[in-house]
């Protein structure tokens, strides 16, 4: 008998085995792989910042690749790219806003920390199933001999597609619509090559995210720097992956070969290739946060912010589960999970959330995804284009021929900017 059992040490876990752990609630940490990390497959840039209050300093000893130094939106067509780029010196400085890293080296870093602070943990052990008692979760099975754990609180941490949140009937059933996959290669190339590609030095990174790179499939594209390598790859829609038989691998090859990537990643040795599920639905489709017994965190309750220009997972994971590991205790006590639910109401993790539930909807909406890039595209071309002799033509001329080109009206222009403007007001 154990106070508190954690499901899965990724991030939303080890945060919540950390908190509740340095509250003296004994902790176990349960991981079905043979460590923390090892089953995650991740792009990845982490926004650290959660952890400063509970981790101070984090930044000096977390397995960073590079600092993200500099923020790059591309759209591309099949001959055009257009790039929206940012840098910024503040963000390579602590306390610093964003990092490339592995997974398998963060969640260990971040569950040795729970460690630390008294939790047990328990690796390549999977819970198989929930003990419930009078309506009450109690513990779970595993898949040990005699591997039954008991425990007033189960904290389901335990990914996308969360077995225990599904069998407490918290989660609804695995709809496509509400999943994208994300597929990436890690691509090996020397530090000094990157530094002169991306133009960065030292410890500086960058994030790129793409739009118009995957044959029209919902989703976009990415390509992160790390110290010696690439991370490059692709995120669509599950339903319309399946529905246009496309091979995801396919998409990823089609982004590395466009004119507009295929110099970055030019002589690149292939060194992993890895796939995942993402949970993309938005506020209107998150699961139950709670049963008596149990609370869900992370990626099992849905939380992963995909809208446009903001797309964050493993901030909102910690920060689901250092509410739960920081509310453990009360829970337990008084049987009543509503502190977990308030703390994360008050906090970014819901707030966010709810402020951009239309976002998911909009930015994998046929019109942005495949009409917009090439029309921003033909705009930016036009603007630029020498047309001498004639005379320069005026820009709403060029709009409207650009649009009429990729089959825009500007009435659904107008709608799309409105509908935009609503949700990321």
């Amino acid at each position: 008998m154990t106070d508190v059992i954690v499901v899965g040490a990724g991030p939303a876990g080890s945060a919540a085995a950390l908190m509740a752990a340095r509250d003296g609630l004994d902790v176990v940490l349960l991981e079905r792989g043979p460590f923390p990390g090892s089953k995650n497959a991740y792009g990845g840039v982490v926004y650290g910042r959660v952890l400063d209050e509970v981790l101070p300093g984090w930044w000096e000893e977390a397995p960073v690749q590079r600092w993200v130094t500099r923020r790059s939106t591309m759209l591309l067509t099949e001959t055009q790219a257009l790039t929206v780029d940012f840098r910024s010196t503040d963000w390579g400085q602590a306390p610093y806003n964003g990092c490339t890293t592995f997974r398998a080296d963060f969640d260990s870093w971040l569950a040795g920390k729970a460690v630390d602070a008294g939790a047990q943990l328990v690796t390549s052990t999977v819970a198989t199933g929930l003990i419930v008692e009078a309506g009450r979760v109690v513990g779970v099975r595993t898949d040990r001999p005699d591997g039954d754990l008991r425990a007033p609180l189960v904290i389901a941490a335990d990914g996308v597609n969360s077995f225990l949140a599904k069998e407490a009937g918290l989660l609804p059933r695995t709809q496509a619509k509400h999943l994208t996959l994300g597929v990436k290669e890690v691509l090996s190339l020397p530090r000094e090559v990157i530094d002169e590609r991306f133009g960065v030095r030292g410890d500086e990174g960058v994030d790129v995210e793409l739009l118009g790179c995957t044959r029209g499939i919902p989703g976009g594209g990415f390509l992160y720097t790390n110290r010696d390598s690439l991370s490059v790859g692709v995120v669509v829609s599950l339903e319309h992956l399946t529905a246009a038989k496309v091979r995801a691998e396919d998409l990823v090859a089609d982004l590395k070969a466009h004119p507009a990537v295929a110099p970055w990643v030019e002589g690149a040795e292939l060194k992993e290739y890895t796939a995942h599920l993402i949970p993309e639905g938005g506020y209107d489709h998150l699961a139950e946060l709670s049963t008596p017994g149990m609370l869900v965190t992370g990626d099992a309750a849905g939380l992963c912010l995909a809208a446009g220009i903001w797309l964050e997972g493993v901030n909102f994971a910690i920060g689901s589960g250092l509410a739960a590991g920081r509310h453990a205790r009360s829970v337990i006590d008084s049987g009543d999970a509503k502190p977990y639910r308030k703390a994360l109401e008050g906090s970014f993790v819901l707030q966010d959330h709810k402020r951009l539930r239309g976002a998911p909807d909009l930015v994998l909406s046929e019109r942005v995804q495949q009409r917009y890039p090439g029309l921003v595209a033909d705009l930016v071309q036009g603007l630029f284009t020498v047309t001498n002799p004639a005379a320069k033509p005026g820009a709403l001329r060029l709009l409207r021929r650009a649009a009429k080109k990729n089959g825009v009206k500007l009435r659904h222009l107008l709608a799309d900017g409105l509908a935009g403007g609503r949700v990321f007001r």
